[in-house]
């Protein structure tokens, strides 16, 4: 499969099927917390990117195949979804062949646009970005685009919730000594109390991120900062158990991870070393090396700017 991967286990939607439709690391952003590393292709230039028609032949052969077992089916992968100019064409023609939901994993950047809020009008969840309320720690946690402005982003945030009609989970990532800063949280938290949502997820810095220098928030200065926030902000915790819906899911879970260990237990191997080894995607393959790290199966290293993974 070139577009479509999983259905991995993910921490808040179950089962999630990824739909890829961008090209590796296309995005708005540059976040030096981005679990993909480095951003190559910095753009916020709405294109087609891929075959529409290719995406969607892919994803109904999996659901003919395996759609019990998928709870979302979730546009995410290899850079900023809603880059990709089809986005709303692809959403409107999966609701004519399956129930399964629609969510869209997105920075938010774009939801200024009035047809990118159209595009996600059909969608059940989506799930944007908050980092930063100025442009000074936009540029330090989140690099933008030259077009993209914390005043945009919260302006189409603000738009977008009050105009979608399905659900909203807002995710605010925290980087240490970064965008913690008490006084822009609690300009932060008292914009968000404005916007139609129905989650709000403070997240810290988990996976390997892109920049050593990104570190995360302790869980008790988490406690602190979401006490800033509403009843609808919750703290996501540590995922220390894989999701496992089915006895065939779990089957299939130890085979990959006994297939990772043997591969890096002969070399330290990076993201991309593994995943061209196995054939599976990237951010399949992050799934199950987040999880054999909390185990202390694998553990990491860097080199020459680079995470390599080893026994």
């Amino acid at each position: 499969m070139k577009y479509i991967f999983g259905p991995v286990p993910s921490r808040r939607l179950g089962m999630s099927l990824g739909v890829d439709i961008v090209p590796f690391k296309t995005c708005t952003l540059d976040c030096i917390y981005c679990q993909l590393g480095v951003t190559t292709d910095k753009t916020a230039e709405r294109q087609s990117f891929v075959p529409q028609d290719e995406v969607l032949a892919e994803l109904k052969q999996v659901l003919d195949e395996d759609a019990k077992r998928v709870d979302f089916i979730t546009f995410s992968g290899s850079g900023e979804p809603t880059l990709n100019s089809q986005i709303g064409e692809m959403i409107n023609s999966i609701k004519t062949f399956t129930d399964v939901q629609v969510a869209v994993l997105t920075n938010g950047t774009l939801l200024y646009r009035e047809d990118l809020r159209e595009d996600l009008s059909q969608a059940d969840l989506v799930v944007p970005s908050l980092d930063a309320m100025t442009d000074e720690t936009l540029a330090k946690v989140n690099r933008p685009d030259k077009n993209i402005t914390a005043q945009k982003s919260i302006d189409g945030l603000k738009a977008f919730s009050q105009e979608f009609k399905g659900k909203i989970w807002l995710e605010i990532m925290l980087v240490k000594d970064i965008n913690d800063n008490p006084d822009e949280l609690k300009q932060m938290a008292d914009f968000v109390r404005t916007l139609k949502l129905d989650k709000i997820h403070l997240n810290t810095v988990i996976r390997p991120p892109a920049e050593s220098f990104a570190q995360p928030i302790t869980p008790e200065e988490m406690q602190k900062i979401v006490s800033l926030f509403d009843d609808r902000a919750e703290v996501i915790a540590d995922f220390d158990k894989m999701v496992k819906h089915k006895e065939l899911d779990a089957q299939s879970i130890e085979k990959i991870e006994a297939q990772i260990i043997s591969l890096v237990n002969r070399r330290p191997c990076t993201l991309d070393d593994i995943s061209s080894s196995m054939g599976l995607h990237r951010n399949e393959i992050i799934k199950h090396l987040d999880h054999l790290l909390q185990k202390g199966s694998i553990k990491q290293t860097r080199r020459e700017n680079k995470i390599y993974w080893l026994v």
